[in-house]
């Protein structure tokens, strides 16, 4: 019991002190909160996306980290060969028995310019932005403190924690910025590498007015691509870096997707892929680990997923296997993760073949 809540309270700590941003582990299924240059990077008109995320459930029970985000872009031809692509994002987060929450909604714009490539070949540089606003709070009324915690089998919430906050919720800016490169090589293969910035205005994320504590500005750096290796099997291979403030964390893995029907002609498939993260390991401070300095990385989860695509629909599901020291508590439960992408493709003046995530 005494390491159960040990490892609650270091849960809820780590939320409070870094403010780290949102994650899903179908990185590849969210494509505007991974990237605002991922805007409109379609091979249809427009996509639709939604994404939830359920995380620590058996620790947790009903406060449990839940995670929402939906998301609307579209490209919009421009020149001879060149896009402009138009979205708008919109996530919320809720963790813990405080229900500290952010909603954010934003609008991202992009800029697709053709380098080279000829026929179904294409090689495109793309620039994109995004800004908008967010909305963060907490209910400080359901928190509990380590002071409270003396050794016995709950919380005494008679004793002071001392803990004083003028500003449950508050608003914000918030502005990213990315690039990315892809590589069409055919109508079943490609690549791309990609890189972006969020947070750059470093917003105040004080709940005490006369303080301030600047958001940590989040570098994120991702690749992968879609290789067909057999008449009716394919490859997609995926890694995502992120980087903000004291805290790291990558995903690498590959998904096999196997071609159902007329696979020149159709975006038929089912995928099943291993995936896998870690990220470096924190004490409640913030602070490198001192009795595991060595240990630059920690393993973290193992993830399962699979996906169905259809034509112009996919839907994927992904289960995280818990493998770091939390496993003592959860089990190895992680979190269950779900994404759907339809995309609006109807007549096109050209064709035009972009990655498909």
């Amino acid at each position: 019991m005494k390491k159960f809540l040990l490892s609650v309270l270091f849960l809820s700590s780590l939320c409070f002190a870094t403010a780290q941003d949102i994650h899903f582990s179908q990185f590849y299924a969210s494509p505007l909160t991974l990237n605002p240059a991922l805007t409109g990077v379609m091979n249809c008109n427009t996509r639709v996306t939604a994404n939830y995320r359920s995380q620590w459930a058996s620790v947790l029970n009903t406060n449990a980290f839940r995670t929402y985000s939906v998301s609307y872009d579209q490209k919009i031809p421009v020149g001879r060969s060149d896009y402009f692509g138009i979205g708008g994002l919109f996530w919320s987060d809720v963790a813990g028995q405080t229900d500290f929450g952010t909603v954010t909604g934003k609008l991202s714009l992009s800029y697709s310019k053709k380098m080279g490539g000829y026929g179904k070949t294409a090689h495109y540089l793309v620039v994109g932005a995004n800004g908008g606003v967010s909305r963060r709070g907490a209910d400080f009324l359901n928190a509990t403190w380590g002071i409270q915690y003396d050794g016995r089998s709950g919380p005494d919430t008679n004793i002071d924690p001392q803990e004083n906050f003028n500003n449950n919720n508050f608003l914000f800016a918030d502005m990213a910025a990315g690039l990315l490169w892809f590589s069409v090589l055919d109508d079943n293969s490609n690549f791309y590498v990609g890189a972006a910035m969020s947070h750059l205005n470093r917003a105040n994320q004080s709940f005490n007015d006369d303080e301030f504590e600047a958001l940590y500005t989040r570098f994120t750096g991702h690749a992968g691509g879609q290789f067909l290796i057999g008449r009716s099997l394919g490859l997609n291979p995926g890694i995502v870096v992120f980087s903000q403030g004291p805290s790291f964390q990558t995903n690498l893995g590959t998904n096999l997707r196997f071609l159902l029907g007329n696979y020149r002609r159709s975006n038929q498939a089912v995928q099943f892929g291993v995936w896998y993260r870690m990220a470096n390991a924190y004490d409640g401070s913030g602070a490198a680990n001192a009795e595991r300095e060595e240990q630059l990385f920690a393993s973290d989860a193992l993830i399962l997923t699979g996906r169905f695509d259809y034509e112009s629909f996919s839907i994927g599901f992904s289960y995280d296997i818990n493998v770091s020291d939390l496993a003592v508590a959860s089990n190895g439960n992680g979190a269950f993760e779900f994404s759907l992408i339809y995309m609006f493709c109807g007549p096109e003046a050209r064709s035009t073949y972009c990655p498909r995530f």
